[in-house]
């Protein structure tokens, strides 16, 4: 696992010891964010990694040149790999590290809005379900040209009902899959 390009490109990440988390591979990794540059997503973005783990899509947010990323996270361990992979990048200035509960933190909906939301909870919980729809209902979390990606494996997928998102692209990896979300069009 590292970072692929940008200010710190070739880093190793340090893992989270244990088995609570799943690291997105380099390849997924890469393919997200090409796609995201060729929108012109990612330069001066406000980037929010929910369910951090081991920081490392935001860390190659930053490393990309979005202008800061805030990761969510409540488990001890992955948030001091969080902190150690941001310092061992040189990216921790642009960075927050919130300790506590995604939901909750969704729920507060005091931040100034995002311009990405990445959603890549534990798996097989139904918790990106529950993410996306206090998104969705929060519709001020995200700029109006922002949009979220959920990394889900393929067989938890499925359609939700949304009110202010909507559902607009889709791409597999193996048993990765990224769903791309953005504003509903106003009527």
């Amino acid at each position: 696992m590292r970072v692929i390009t940008g200010s710190a490109k070739g880093r190793t990440l340090f893992p989270v010891p244990g088995d609570s988390t799943r690291p997105v591979t380099d390849r997924v990794k890469e393919a997200l964010f090409s796609i995201l540059e060729s929108q012109g997503a990612v330069e001066d973005a406000r980037f929010l990694d929910l369910f951090g783990g081991t920081g490392a899509v935001g860390i190659e947010a930053l490393s990309r040149g979005a202008a800061e990323a805030v990761f969510c996270e409540k488990d001890r361990r992955a948030l001091a790999t969080i902190q150690r992979n941001l310092l061992h990048t040189g990216l921790a200035a642009q960075a927050r590290v919130v300790a506590g509960d995604a939901f909750a933190f969704l729920q507060r909906a005091d931040a100034a809005a995002f311009d990405l939301i990445y959603i890549a909870p534990p798996q097989y919980r139904q918790l990106w379900e529950k993410a996306l729809l206090l998104v969705d209902a929060c519709p001020q979390l995200l700029t109006a040209a922002g949009q979220v990606v959920v990394q889900i494996h393929p067989k938890e997928d499925r359609s939700l009902s949304l009110t202010s998102l909507r559902r607009f692209d889709e791409r597999t990896y193996g048993s990765t899959l990224l769903v791309f979300y953005g504003h509903a069009p106003q009527e």
